[in-house]
């Protein structure tokens, strides 16, 4: 790979001094973060007696085992024996009761603030609610609801009476709810009216109304009504307004006494081809893990000011939510689009709120590197670490999020994970050195390698990322289909989890990430990453996104074709790239075609869908498409394909 080797970050003997790793280091006994890692593997019975310590985690009753693998590596049991309420360690947090939880900003520019202590109380008040309501311990309960206070209280009170959230993408349409509401069988679905986006009042009571009638086992609505919605109220048919639904806090039982393997939550993924998959994370796996990485990769501590925009129907939202709340620190949250009115809007909320710790998907650090002068026109000052998560990204853009946003004194965590593992599989620590677009470790308590298609360890060539063991976080199967879960994860390579995406690790243990290994391309026996030829098409003047895929070819098996969105880039850009790639890989790796495109199709949480863009190139069927933000780049890509 053509990467800058430079150390980007070099910590300074107080920046190891001060983090929060240093400290679990030394309660543990050990020297420094490589016998931390080796502990968390050799030993991790003690490893995580101590984190549960360490993070403050609350237990009803102590565990006496930290895993049972009777059922075999793909089915574990965490914390044997114990009992536990994930949301207790947030809402009994006596130190921080008068410190500011939650912080929200709408689009519009109005904002609203919550203490911890009341959080607990509204989270209280709103599962009392639920009960009054009929609902229970194990129901299946949707989410629909843009970022802020009331889609945080939500998710927290459905978990505080044991039953499991079902979160969904507030853009969602008819198709993509019922597909994950109906096979979980949920009860109820909390919802908004609608919401702001660009200015513009976004109703969903349609498509609510839609799905309702498409599932008659959804026996209640409770519906957030948006400022903005001027319709007539509708309680009616099982239809509650969320403010009525709260009732006084004190009316509240305590939270319901789980298991650590009991689940709190079903978030669905959706799969390259059919249904989606409902990753099932538990109330002694999921919390625990994140918060974790969050002292030990983001370096969080009580008091910090936290925000990473994020949508609550992705595993991002609960992942940023969980990052805040269970660590004491204040959570920023904003539910608008990211440049609106203009680029300046991140930095404003960074500047406004006093935000320590930012993070952002790689499409937005784009955005942000295209708009400079607007994306970093605020004060940055209080910033002390950068976070990047969601997808692949290039050098130059790592490069320049850390030096323009982190005014190059700010660490730039890279952080990769996925919905069926909660957190981390390989991050960075602030401890030690950070390379541009690499990761400086795997995650401690997973044991992360990259393989061979044997199981085989492989240092400086690019195999597949694994998981040798079972590990904290990891999904408790998938709902109700243990057959398409082990499928998924442990059959590919027996005994391996293999989560299908290829990594490479270095002789001096950094790890790149080279994108999902159904991607990979093989030309005339050569294998590269999609991942490996978009960082080299990035850095050409004018472009600003670019997506790799390959295509069938009788002479060499596969050959690459190139898509790229530009602004301002030369006449003759598809030469430009042509060139570009031959020089750096070799002839053999010329593309058969370069298209320019408006816009690359996109989750959420802005991965390019290349899955999506190979189908339209080769005209098959494109699976499932409901995660998608913009399918109209479907529609364009295939005009443009077709003309040329």
């Amino acid at each position: 790979m053509a990467l800058d080797e430079n150390h980007i970050w070099q910590p300074t003997p107080d920046d190891i001094e001060s983090a929060q790793v240093t400290a679990l280091a030394r309660r543990l006994g050990v020297r420094d973060y490589e016998a931390l890692c080796d502990l968390s593997l050799d030993d991790p019975e003690t490893y995580w007696r101590e984190i549960v310590s360490f993070c403050g985690i609350q237990w009803s009753r102590d565990y006496e085992r930290y895993c049972d693998l009777s059922r075999g590596a793909p089915l574990p049991r965490w914390f044997v024996g114990g009992e536990l309420n994930w949301v207790d360690t947030i809402l009994d947090n006596r130190e921080a009761a008068g410190r500011t939880a939650i912080v929200a900003e709408r689009e519009d520019g109005s904002a609203r603030s919550v203490t911890y202590r009341e959080l607990a109380d509204e989270v209280r008040s709103l599962a009392a609610g639920l009960l009054r309501l009929g609902l229970k311990r194990g129901d299946r309960i949707g989410l629909l609801m843009e970022n802020g206070i009331e889609a945080s209280v939500s998710l927290l009170a459905i978990a505080h009476i044991g039953a499991i959230v079902v979160p969904l993408f507030s853009g969602f349409g008819t198709d993509a709810i019922v597909a994950r509401l109906g096979p979980c069988g949920a009860r109820a679905l909390i919802a908004t009216s609608g919401f702001q986006r660009r200015g513009r009042f976004v109703s969903t009571r349609e498509t609510i109304a839609t799905v309702r009638a498409a599932l008659p086992g959804l026996e209640l609505l409770i519906l957030k009504r948006s400022p903005e919605d001027k319709s007539t109220p509708d309680i009616a048919g099982g239809t509650h307004e969320w403010a009525q639904v709260l009732a006084p806090a004190a009316s509240a039982p305590p939270s319901a006494r789980m298991a650590p393997n009991d689940p709190f939550m079903v978030i669905f993924t959706s799969g390259t081809t059919g249904k989606p998959k409902g990753a099932v994370h538990v109330h002694g796996g999921f919390p625990i893990k994140i918060a974790h990485d969050s002292a030990i990769h983001f370096d969080v501590a009580p008091g910090d000011v936290f925000c990473w925009p994020a949508d609550m129907g992705w595993i991002a939202g609960s992942l940023i939510l969980a990052s805040a709340l269970m660590r004491g620190a204040t959570l920023v949250c904003y539910d608008g689009a990211p440049d609106y009115p203009d680029w300046s809007r991140m930095a404003g909320l960074i500047e406004r709120y006093r935000v320590t710790h930012f993070g952002s998907a790689p499409t937005l650090v784009r955005g942000f590197a295209s708009n400079e002068v607007k994306s970093t026109s605020a004060d940055l000052s209080s910033l002390r670490l950068l976070i990047t998560a969601g997808e692949s990204i290039a050098p130059e853009h790592f490069i320049w999020f850390e030096r323009h946003f982190g005014r190059g004194v700010c660490p730039l965590i890279n952080y990769t994970g996925g919905t069926e593992v909660s957190g981390g599989l390989l991050s960075s620590v602030v401890v030690k050195p950070i390379v541009p677009a690499g990761f400086n470790s795997r995650s401690p308590g997973v044991a992360a390698d990259v393989v061979d298609p044997e199981g085989r360890s492989l240092t400086g060539a690019i195999g597949e990322l694994a998981i040798r063991a079972p590990f904290v976080g990891m999904t408790a199967s998938f709902w109700q289909d243990d057959e398409r879960y082990l499928d998924s994860y442990w059959r590919t390579i027996p005994g391996l989890w293999i989560h299908g995406d290829l990594a490479m690790r270095t002789e001096d243990g950094n790890y790149f990430m080279l994108g999902r290994s159904d991607d990979t391309i093989k030309i005339a026996g050569k294998r590269v990453g999609p991942a490996e030829v978009e960082e080299i098409l990035v850095e050409i003047e004018g472009v600003v996104e670019a997506a790799v895929i390959g295509a069938d070819d009788p002479v060499k098996g596969q050959a690459i074709v190139v898509f790229l969105t530009c602004r301002d880039a030369p006449g003759d850009i598809a030469g430009i790239a042509t060139a570009r790639i031959q020089e750096r890989l070799g002839r053999p790796f010329a593309p058969r075609a370069v298209f320019v495109v408006p816009q690359l199709p996109k989750t959420r949480s802005s991965k390019i869908m290349r899955r999506v863009i190979r189908s339209v190139y080769s005209r098959t069927p494109a699976g499932d498409l409901s995660s998608l933000v913009n399918p109209e780049a479907i529609a364009e890509i295939e005009r443009i394909v077709q003309q040329a």
